[in-house]
């Protein structure tokens, strides 16, 4: 049997994800009819899914024995090769093992797909029946010498075939050398079959490197491998400039958010308010952009140009007022210039041009890109605070450190705005007719390459169906087919927030968890250092801007080491508990309050909380709804709303705190965290053996 012929008979192979979802809703009618116990469901169903997985495993290994068929055929033309060498039989041989290479790739589809049905149909079993089954059979199957839940998720033997296919291409491409790949283990093939096979073996196994780990951080949708139409669109609407822009805009708003954070503190007491005001003037930025990131991210559905431009108008506004509330001597024009500095957020265009307008092959840098320039700006702000120590009068303004904050961002902006007007290029945006021209192309493409041999068929009957299938029936059980609605992305807040799973709602606690305690600590620093040390505005600022420089050290740290060595889930579990121990280490127990003991705990809350964001977002990703990846309220917005929730949280704790009295102030904003995190690290225990 050759191997498309077996290939268009694996469509009985796959997980079949109908009848179980059936069998399902069976249990559920017989168990509530008292026909069945909950004891015998479970052993039925464990016993039906462990067939399916059999059958997908026996399957797999059929076939990566057919392709090591393949390899040995062409190894011994190749032996021929090399003592009779002719260029034009290299060339046809290098293009055989290319399509060895290509034919792995459908057979990683196979399997990419019937892992994402296994993860559904037990997310499903546990929503009906209340259950944590997922716990009981991962921790049953998933671990036992003899797993075959441990072939799908860990592919076991493709590594061979990659590795044959790697170094076979390598020799004939540098025939005479005496080198191989064995001996450069560090400089990688480039071949783009290689490159594609590599990219989906590592979003099968999750492994990663820096640059998938930081881009992670922006929660963009990194789909696997694009298709032809997906590139001549992608290509259509990027622009480099463009991009650049978002990244600067991310970059300036990060400065924006950090750079009065050295001086909120000096600034609201010079206005006649006490210290710990300075929690409401760096929280209001933040109360203003829980509404403009919805309003921001609906905007982008029309254009990316328009919101940039309202965007810059309201932070140079915004920054003017800032600046100007000193010589009016108003708390509330201050405060009026930071909430309109929170209404130009325009992070969700920035991420949203990314997911839409960005060629797949370049999106993961550019998603990298967003989270670096994020950290840049957040060390470049309290940096740039310290270097802002004068004071002088032109005319009837005063510049100090309270107001060159304000006076330096809205030049920023208005330099920005100039930039944008003249280099920006809006892409096209889609409509419903070109959706379906689009979808029109697409299918031509694809029964072309059909024809040819080079689809696997099992993709475009089974796969397509039961994607769309498992997009849809979280919520639409009892119709055989889902509607389009409920294939389509979330409409409302409300729509999105039901199809939030248990696992998303501990994920987005946990990002709440995080952002709550990284706020505290950044926000009431400069009173706190003031308060027990006597640190001066430039010492506060020198302390922020080296937390926020550990930021990208750290995450190449985990991207490239740890989460290679660990699962996500380990490290999301320690990195909660590491983040507890810094907390308990911040409290003011004994006196007198040492600098030692501020800034290490300082550096243990900070630094774990860096790698915890990481592994939350990639966690995140993978266990979110697919149709939460896209449209108006998707996962970045969910995600931004919750940490933006946090900051608004604590900076109204500090100020709060502060009525109690600036000595107690620590203790009692600490004790929130406190808790917090201590119910995050009791739910991720719950739903553990969910998250992989």
């Amino acid at each position: 049997m050759d191997w498309f012929t077996s290939l268009c008979l694996g469509i009985r192979y796959y997980i079949n994800y109908k009848l179980m979802k059936k069998r399902v809703k069976q249990y559920v009618h017989q168990t509530q009819a008292g026909g069945q116990d909950h004891y015998q469901v479970l052993k039925e169903f464990s016993r039906m899914l462990d067939d399916q997985i059999e059958k997908i495993v026996l399957f797999l290994l059929e076939q990566q024995g057919l392709l090591a068929s393949r390899l040995q055929k062409l190894g011994e033309q190749r032996e021929i090769l090399l003592e009779q060498p002719d260029i034009s039989q290299v060339c046809q041989l290098r293009e055989a093992y290319r399509a060895v290479g290509q034919d792995l790739l459908k057979l990683l589809r196979f399997v990419d797909m019937n892992a994402t049905g296994i993860r559904k149909i037990l997310k499903k079993f546990d929503k009906r029946f209340g259950y944590r089954f997922t716990d009981y059979y991962v921790t049953t199957r998933a671990n036992h010498p003899y797993s075959q839940l441990q072939q799908v998720f860990k592919h076991v033997g493709i590594g061979a075939v990659v590795g044959a296919l790697s170094r076979n291409l390598a020799d004939l491409d540098h025939q005479g050398s005496c080198l191989s790949i064995y001996d450069q283990p560090s400089i990688p093939l480039k071949d783009p079959v290689i490159e594609q096979i590599n990219a989906s073996v590592d979003r099968l196994t999750h492994s990663t490197n820096f640059l998938q780990f930081i881009g992670q951080h922006a929660l963009i949708a990194q789909e696997d491998i694009p298709s032809a139409a997906e590139d001549i669109v992608d290509d259509h609407r990027y622009h480099f400039m463009s991009l650049l822009l978002n990244l600067a805009n991310t970059f300036l708003y990060m400065v924006n958010t950090y750079i009065i954070v050295p001086t909120a503190d000096d600034y609201s007491m010079s206005l006649g308010a006490a210290a710990t005001v300075c929690g409401v003037i760096i929280g209001s930025m933040a109360v203003a952009q829980v509404f403009s990131s919805v309003y921001f991210s609906a905007w982008s559905n029309k254009s990316y140009f328009r919101p940039l431009v309202f965007s810059s108008i309201m932070l140079f506004m915004g920054n003017l007022l800032y600046a100007l509330a000193y010589d009016l001597n108003s708390i509330a024009v201050l405060l009026i210039g930071r909430l309109l500095c929170g209404l130009g957020s325009a992070r969700a265009v920035n991420r949203r041009y990314i997911s839409d307008c960005v060629p797949l092959k370049i999106r993961l840098q550019a998603s990298a890109g967003f989270v670096s320039a994020s950290a840049l700006g957040m060390a470049c702000g309290p940096a740039i605070a310290g270097l802002l120590q004068t004071n002088f009068k032109l005319y009837l303004l005063t510049f100090n450190q309270n107001t060159l904050p304000g006076w330096v961002m809205a030049v920023a902006w208005i330099m920005y705005l100039f930039w944008l007007c003249i280099s920006f290029k809006e892409p096209m945006h889609d409509t419903e007719e070109g959706h379906t021209a689009l979808d029109a192309d697409a299918g031509s493409m694809n029964n072309e390459r059909l024809e040819n041999g080079l689809l696997q068929p099992m993709l475009l009957s089974s796969g397509s169906k039961e994607k769309q299938d498992e997009d849809g029936d979280q919520d639409f059980d009892d119709s055989e087919e889902a509607s389009e609605e409920s294939r389509g992305p979330a409409t409302s807040i409300a729509s999105a927030y039901r199809l939030l799973t248990p696992s998303v709602k501990v994920q987005l606690l946990i990002y709440f968890m995080l952002k709550y305690a990284m706020e505290i600590l950044l926000s009431e620093s400069s009173v706190i250092t003031t308060l027990y040390f006597s640190w001066s505005t430039s010492t506060v600022a020198i302390f922020l801007a080296i937390l926020g420089l550990t930021v990208l050290p750290v995450n190449a740290i985990v991207g490239s080491y740890l989460t290679n060595m660990l699962e996500d889930r380990q490290i999301l579990l320690a990195s909660e508990i590491i983040l507890l121990v810094g907390i308990i280490l911040s409290f003011h127990v004994t006196r007198p309050y040492s600098v030692p003991q501020y800034v290490c705990s300082a550096l243990i809350t900070f630094v774990s909380a860096e790698v915890l964001e990481g592994v939350n977002l990639s966690l995140l990703s993978r266990v979110m709804s697919s149709r939460l990846a896209r449209g108006t309220y998707n996962g970045g917005l969910l995600s931004t709303e919750a940490g933006t929730l946090a900051r608004v949280v604590a900076d109204g704790t500090i100020t709060l705190a502060g009525y109690l009295g600036e000595d107690r102030l620590l203790n009692v904003t600490l004790l929130p965290s406190l808790l917090i995190c201590l119910a995050s690290i009791i739910a991720t225990f719950f739903t553990y053996n969910t998250l992989y």
